[in-house]
C-alpha cells in the first residue's frame, strides 16, 4: 500500500514546477515504498492526473499550475514507458484518441502503454482530429477496440455523432468502443447513453475489460432508441390514416 506522505510530497512538488523534487518523490517510491513501474502508473500518476484536473475546474490551481503539473507527469511517464512489464504479444488490436486538451492527451498516452504493456498492438493517434479522420482510420486499422479518452461535457455530441456513424456505417460490426475519462468519470451511466459499448474507470481496468474472453452484454444505444422512436412514430401515423 502506497504510503499517503508520497503523494502529498509529490502533488506539493506538481503545484509549485519543481520537476527535481518530483523526479526524486517518484524514486523514493521505486526504491523505498517498493512499488512497481505500474503501480506508479495506477497509483501515483492516474490519480494525481485527476486531482489536478478536479483542482482545476474548481478553480483552485491556475492554467500556469495545471499546464505545469501536466507536463511534469508527461516527463516521467516518458521516462517510465520502456521500464513497464512486457507481456507476450497477441493479436488484438487498440486505437486509443482523446480530448485536445493536454491532461486529456496524458491520460490517452497512459492506456496506451498499459495496453502495449498487456501485448496489444497499440496506435495512440492523440487529440485534435475530426471525426472523419478518426472513422477513416479505424475503418483502415480494423482494432478491436477503440478508446476515446477524456472528453469535456462540449464534445458529448461530437462523440455521440462518431459513434452513431460506426453504427451506421458498420465497417467494423466487431469493434467495442470504449468511453474512458473525463467527463464519462463524473456523469454516471453517460456512456451508455450515449451508445459506447464499454467504460472503464482507471487505466488497468481499460485493458482488464477490454481484454475479457466472455460476450459483453451491450447497453441500448441511442441511435437504437432513436430508431424505434422514429419507427413508432411512423407506425402511430400509418394507422390513424
Amino acid at each position: 500500500m502506497l504510503n499517503e506522505a508520497f503523494l502529498e510530497r509529490y502533488l506539493e512538488a506538481l503545484l509549485v514546477g519543481d520537476r527535481r523534487q518530483c523526479r526524486e518523490v517518484i524514486e523514493d517510491i521505486l526504491h523505498n515504498n517498493n512499488a512497481s513501474i505500474v503501480g506508479v502508473y495506477s497509483d501515483v500518476i492516474w490519480p494525481m492526473m485527476l486531482e489536478i484536473d478536479k483542482l482545476f475546474r474548481a478553480e483552485r490551481i491556475t492554467s500556469v499550475q495545471e499546464h505545469l503539473a501536466t507536463r511534469i507527469n508527461r516527463t516521467i511517464i516518458d521516462q517510465l514507458q520502456n521500464k513497464l512489464p512486457k507481456q507476450a504479444q497477441n493479436e488484438k488490436k487498440v486505437v486509443i484518441c482523446s480530448s485536445v486538451k493536454e491532461i486529456s492527451e496524458l491520460g490517452g498516452q497512459m492506456i496506451a502503454d498499459m495496453f502495449e504493456s498487456g501485448g496489444w498492438n497499440v496506435r495512440f493517434i492523440g487529440g485534435g482530429l475530426c471525426n472523419d479522420d478518426i472513422l477513416a482510420y479505424v475503418n483502415e486499422f480494423c482494432p478491436e477496440v477503440l478508446v476515446i479518452y477524456g472528453a469535456d461535457p462540449t464534445e458529448t455530441p461530437a462523440i455521440r455523432g462518431i459513434i452513431d456513424r460506426i453504427r451506421e456505417i458498420n465497417a467494423n460490426p466487431d469493434m467495442k468502443i470504449m468511453l474512458c475519462g473525463g467527463v464519462f468519470g463524473r456523469a454516471e451511466g453517460l456512456w451508455e447513453e450515449i451508445g459506447a459499448d464499454l467504460y472503464a474507470a482507471t487505466l488497468t481496468e481499460a485493458v482488464e475489460t477490454a481484454s475479457r474472453e466472455e460476450p459483453i452484454i451491450e447497453p441500448v444505444r441511442t441511435i437504437n432508441r432513436r430508431k424505434r422512436k422514429y419507427q413508432q412514430m411512423a407506425k402511430s401515423a400509418a394507422d390513424e390514416k
